[in-house]
């Protein structure tokens, strides 16, 4: 493995793609090369050697696009280290317990044989796009509830499975 990474996300408003971005901070900070990009733009995963794939999670599924990108890699995505995660929580459950996969996430890991999923704290601020957004905000249910510890620490730990897949 020559420790090439892709850290792909489905997001609508921002929030996924900057844990995606996290990630792949992280990543790169134990020597790998990491792509962070918009699962919508992937048009192969060949070229990586394993993939970090996060998804915005809306009424309990994924962001469009990270379902999508599931689907249309599935082969690939088979045959090399696969970590997921979601986004979307408004509210600290995310920080205080393990928040299990929703179920297409779950048929996804298990298909693919994904080494781990994690649930992250999502956010939701003024501005978001879709009108269940702008009602969840109407009703003073928005917030960052994103624990940027909790992410780097998990991704050091997708780090260091890799670097030890290297050595």
């Amino acid at each position: 493995m020559t420790g090439t990474v892709l850290v792909t996300y489905g997001s609508m408003n921002g929030s996924t793609a900057q844990i995606a971005e996290t990630v792949g901070d992280v990543l790169r900070k134990y020597g790998l090369t990491v792509e962070a990009l918009p699962a919508q733009s992937v048009a192969s995963v060949e070229s990586y050697d394993a993939v970090v794939i996060g998804g915005g999670l809306y009424a309990g599924r994924w962001q469009r696009h990270a379902r999508r990108f599931l689907r249309r890699h599935r082969r690939d995505l088979a045959e090399r280290p696969l970590w997921l995660f979601s986004s979307g929580p408004l509210d600290a459950s995310a920080s205080e317990r393990d928040i299990p996969p929703v179920p297409g996430v779950k048929k996804a890991m298990i298909r693919l044989d994904a080494r781990e999923h994690v649930t992250f704290g999502g956010c939701l601020e003024e501005g978001a796009k879709g009108w269940v957004a702008r009602m969840i905000l109407r009703n003073g249910k928005g917030g960052d509830f994103r624990d940027f510890t909790a992410i780097e620490t998990w991704a050091a730990h997708v780090a260091d499975e890799l670097t030890h897949m290297n050595a």
